[in-house]
């Protein structure tokens, strides 16, 4: 099979961020049995070794130069004018600056050629490349990585919001727009069962199905031993809203309170492009901003506990399934562990919950205490992982999707 993959954001190296390790790694499962074509946008720090170690992944690589974001423009007329091209077009300012004429042009003369069976966009972003009429030319695939109006509404509804009057002036327009794109493909994909009900009430008749995320194991072995101590670490990409959000709250009102307990005790808050607000975090005691690191596992294996204490977000989140992986000990909110059965009645208990300051304190002084409750999630989280969240397995559910036959 000929599968076109679409993703405008650059899937290479795959610890670059959650959207790059999904669609990486399903292209790396794809490959195996079928041609794959990827079309994707070069970033400004996307090396020429970087474009050369992805286009050994795929049997044809299309690299375009992502166009510049005007999306950050201050001003009141510049938010009147987004707002404005928001309510003509239906299509959010963030999608449509990372829009190229150029790409798009090169994807009708490639599908209109009839070059491919399959085209898959990787995220919703690129939901925008898709034609009206592709759907009579050739089987259409979105993958959605988490739903942008339930994203907003959460937002809303948490008070994690940057701009609160933005969003709920948006809020409207963004279920328009994702009712109206998901009306484009024969085919979505979603990651967990949540979105596929929020994005059901928009089209009863669609074909939604949920793949959740994967990990390698080999990037992320189960840990030799349990390192004690006090050492607690976050993982993900410190340019993410929510990631900052999850990080600003846990090192303002958790971690003080926790040093109180427990002198000793460190935060590292390790992963690539860390905001000037996260960097403000280092001057605090016991806090390490680490940036890009060579090896994620590594520094998950010196952690005591791993926290997920995520406020918004939806989707299964990559940094809850590697710290799984790793076989390091989690405490998380019911936002980080989206997705996962990791408690209750006939659950082996797999994680620790905890959504305010005092249940985070809670938690993690019972794993600091407690050795055998460490080994205990330890052991039960890397089971699941191995038998229910590898990317071989996200591999197969997505290629039988490509495979299906297209219904009349």
């Amino acid at each position: 099979m000929k599968i076109l993959m679409l993703s405008s954001t650059f899937p290479y190296p795959p610890t670059r961020g959650g959207t790059q390790v999904r669609t990486f790694n399903l292209l790396k499962y794809l490959r195996q049995h079928h041609s794959i074509t990827l079309v994707t946008q070069r970033e400004s720090d996307v090396t020429n070794e970087e474009i050369a170690g992805l286009r050994d992944c795929v049997d044809n690589l299309v690299v375009f130069d992502r166009p510049s974001d005007g999306a950050t423009s201050a001003g009141i007329l510049k938010k009147v004018q987004r707002l404005g091209t928001f309510l003509f077009t239906g299509t959010p300012p963030s999608v449509l600056n990372r829009y190229s004429v150029e790409m798009q042009s090169w994807i009708d003369d490639f599908v209109k050629s009839g070059k491919c069976d399959v085209i898959t966009c990787e995220h919703s972003v690129n939901e925008i490349y898709i034609r009206p009429d592709f759907p009579t030319y050739v089987k259409t695939i979105v993958n959605i990585h988490s739903s942008v109006y339930g994203t907003c509404l959460n937002q809303l509804a948490t008070g994690t919001s940057e701009n609160q009057l933005r969003d709920k002036i948006n809020l409207p327009l963004l279920r328009r727009y994702e009712q109206n794109y998901c009306s484009k493909f024969t085919n979505i994909v979603v990651t967990t069962a949540e979105d596929q009900q929020q994005l059901q009430q928009f089209n009863q008749k669609a074909k939604i199905a949920v793949i959740p995320n994967g990990v390698d194991l080999v990037t992320f072995p189960n840990r030799p031993t349990d390192p004690g101590g006090h050492r607690i670490i976050f993982i993900g990409a410190m340019d993410n809203l929510a990631n900052i959000d999850a990080v600003y709250f846990f090192s303002n009102e958790v971690l003080p309170e926790i040093q109180k307990l427990y002198p000793d005790t460190t935060f590292d808050i390790v992963g690539s492009r860390p905001d000037p607000q996260v960097l403000a975090l280092g001057e605090k005691p016991g806090i390490n901003v680490t940036g890009r690191v060579t090896s994620m596992a590594e520094y998950l294996h010196k952690s005591t506990v791993c926290v997920v204490p995520m406020r918004t977000g939806f989707g299964i989140k990559n940094k809850t399934l590697e710290a799984m992986a790793a076989g390091i000990p989690i405490v998380g909110s019911d936002r980080g562990l989206e997705g996962l059965a990791v408690d209750g009645i006939n659950t082996p208990l797999r994680a620790l919950r905890a959504n305010q300051p005092g249940e985070y304190i809670a938690a993690i002084t019972q794993l600091f205490e407690q050795p055998q409750l460490r080994h205990q999630l330890s052991i039960n989280a890397r089971k699941l992982i191995e038998t229910q969240f590898t990317w071989e397995i996200a591999g197969q559910l997505y290629e039988q999707i490509c495979l299906e036959k297209k219904s009349l």
